[in-house]
């Protein structure tokens, strides 16, 4: 809002500083200031409100230490985190921006499906919450929204990379090539495409029409079928692995604010021409807009970190979890990232499987063996180190530590072909 009303004051009355919003690095330090403040200072209010209105969380007995400390906790805490996230961009992006419109999407969606569940289990005394089907079912019409409109839109598009020119002798380049070169180096005209970006492979390109080359004219729609579903998948995926995350005082908070700080530098360099040429990135043009919303998103989790760290003060609930975990898949996919998933949400991922070995392993052994055994102590798997006798906070900050480690390893990726 902001950005437009200060663009037409600049132009309508050359009102001095109005011409700073302009900048993307100006709204986007602006959006994560005002997002600490929202999370910092409105959230303690937000706090003392659940705790009037006793929304506190109910604890099932797991034999864990402390466990029993946390029963009472407030929770739903996610509201701050939307209200810190949503602020800030609606003020400060241009809402003009199809990528802004679709995160501003997936944040609203996803944080609303995530309270549902958790009014169902503290208003409604159902410890189960909305029922399974109709979480992957709002999952699924985030993930159509998303990939439908990355696919269909006219202003998702890239800026495919020139074929490298002959050689020539210094002599032979005009001086203003030497200064314009990276302008030359991506073609003049955007273009649709499903291409992403996938690591140790030339040029960092992957095209997902490869895998339907069978189709032969068809490629194009069946490729874009195919891409809505990974879409779908990512997003339910790593949804789902954020709420399991969510398991210690901190955990999914201060992991999604690595991830995050690691996507808005990647948003950063693809829709800037210059890093792009430099890094040899694929160019995305207005994705650098992202970096307004990303401010606001690290911003809203380190402040919300304040409260939730250990021993936490308030709790994030399916509200922020589920939320959280969707806006950075939904990300991923604005920046043509998603391939990376595997590395830089690797903690999300990690948790997801332990789940699914343990219960897949459990249900194998019982009906081979006639009783059920275990891989895990107890799973997720930050309850495994738990029950081996580590203190939350330890398992917390190595977990951190784990995150930044594939935050960096991700950007080694893109230079390793």
């Amino acid at each position: 809002m902001l950005y437009h009303l200060f663009t037409y004051l600049d132009k309508a009355y050359d009102i001095p500083g109005a011409g700073m919003f302009q900048y993307i690095s100006f709204r986007a330090a602006f959006s994560a200031i005002l997002s600490l403040i929202i999370s910092l200072l409105y959230g303690k209010r937000i706090i003392n409100y659940l705790k009037r209105k006793q929304i506190g969380e109910t604890i099932r007995p797991l034999g864990l230490e402390g466990q029993s400390e946390k029963a009472g906790t407030p929770t739903m805490g996610g509201l701050i985190i939307l209200g810190a996230i949503l602020i800030p961009t609606l003020l400060f992006a241009r809402l003009d921006n199809i990528y802004i419109l679709l995160m501003l999407f997936a944040t609203i969606w996803l944080g609303f499906i995530g309270f549902l569940d958790d009014y169902i289990k503290v208003f409604r005394k159902n410890k189960e919450g909305l029922a399974g089907k109709f979480k992957i079912l709002g999952q699924v019409i985030a993930g159509i929204v998303i990939g439908g409109t990355l696919y269909l839109n006219s202003d998702v598009v890239i800026r495919e990379k020139l074929p490298e020119p002959k050689v020539r002798t210094t002599s032979e380049i005009s001086p203003f090539e030497r200064e314009s070169s990276h302008i030359t180096k991506f073609s003049p005209k955007p273009e649709k495409s499903l291409k992403t970006t996938i690591p140790f492979f030339k040029n960092n390109e992957f095209d997902y029409t490869m895998l339907v080359s069978w189709a032969g004219d068809n490629a194009g729609k069946y490729a874009g079928i195919l891409f809505i579903l990974i879409v779908i998948f990512i997003i339910t995926a790593i949804s789902n692995g954020a709420n399991l995350t969510d398991g210690m005082d901190g955990l999914a908070t201060g992991t999604s604010a690595i991830i995050g700080i690691a996507l808005g530098l990647l948003a950063w360099v693809s829709g800037n021409i210059v890093f792009a040429d430099y890094l040899n990135l694929m160019y995305i043009p207005n994705t650098g807009e992202l970096a307004v919303f990303v401010s606001a998103f690290v911003g809203a989790c380190t402040g919300f970190l304040w409260y939730n760290s250990y021993p936490a003060q308030v709790f994030m609930g399916d509200t922020g979890s589920l939320a959280l975990g969707g806006i950075i898949a939904a990300f991923a996919f604005m920046i043509r990232k998603e391939l990376l998933i595997p590395i830089i949400c690797g903690i999300f991922i990690v948790e997801n499987l332990s789940v699914v070995i343990q219960v897949s392993w459990f249900k194998f052994t019982r009906k081979r063996f006639g009783e059920g055994r275990r891989v895990f102590l107890m799973a997720p798997l930050h309850h495994h180190y738990q029950k081996r006798g580590y203190h939350e906070s330890k398992i917390v900050l190595r977990f951190f530590i784990v995150e930044i480690m594939l935050a960096i390893l991700t950007f080694i990726t893109l230079k390793i072909r």
